[in-house]
């Protein structure tokens, strides 16, 4: 039989804590032809001030979610060749509770050299 020792007291653990959760910022990545969703794209969140980047991947429908300490942020979108961005979210102050939601792309694809004509 063996006993396992043990302290008096409380156990505190002083290692580093994770930074506390302010809010959420969720919106929708789509393109401008017929509004078809753009799945498996990293969205990037970061802090204007300090520099901190959180990143997150469209689902399925071309939607993310993050959640953030409270700060402002600006949002960047991966971009694939021949991809451009025809609407970009504005930079959104997150506090503590914050739901910001509506922080949308919409991407167009620009192809070379092709015409369309009708006879």
């Amino acid at each position: 039989m063996s006993v396992a020792a043990c302290h008096p007291g409380p156990v505190l653990d002083t290692g580093p804590k994770p930074p506390s959760v302010g809010g959420t910022i969720a919106g929708l990545v789509s393109t401008a032809e017929a509004t078809v969703a753009v799945p498996s794209r990293k969205v990037t969140v970061v802090e204007t001030t300090t520099g901190t980047r959180y990143d997150t991947t469209t689902a399925g429908n071309g939607g993310y979610t993050i959640q953030v300490p409270e700060g402002t942020y600006r949002i960047e979108l991966e971009l694939r060749a021949g991809e451009v961005l025809t609407k970009q979210p504005d930079p959104t102050a997150v506090t503590n509770g914050d739901l910001d939601t509506g922080r949308d792309f919409v991407i167009t694809v620009k192809t070379a050299g092709v015409s369309a004509s009708s006879s």
